[in-house]
């Protein structure tokens, strides 16, 4: 049986901002898009709408660029966790 939260959301960019909330250190593109199970550059794309949205925000390190949610995305991530448990 298909699982319900797909039914409302798009899963891989729902599980990354869920992914990003639960683990509050900042992280890397390949580290979440292995949470997620996808692909680097399809993370990437995903990741890149996300910042659009103002959802998370990027920081370089080096050459490592970091991820982390804005306040926003805190929120939408917060709501996304209060759907999840209604459909269960």
């Amino acid at each position: 049986m298909k699982d319900n939260f797909d039914i409302f959301f798009r899963r891989k960019p729902a599980l990354m901002l869920v992914s990003l909330k639960k683990n509050s250190r900042m992280r890397y593109g390949s580290i979440l898009a292995k949470e997620v199970d996808c692909t680097y550059s399809h993370a990437v794309k995903i990741l890149q709408t996300l910042e659009e949205l103002k959802l998370v925000e990027f920081s370089k390190k080096g050459r490592i660029k970091l991820i982390k949610l804005t306040k926003r995305g805190k929120e939408v991530a917060d709501a996304i966790e209060n759907i999840q448990t209604l459909i269960k």
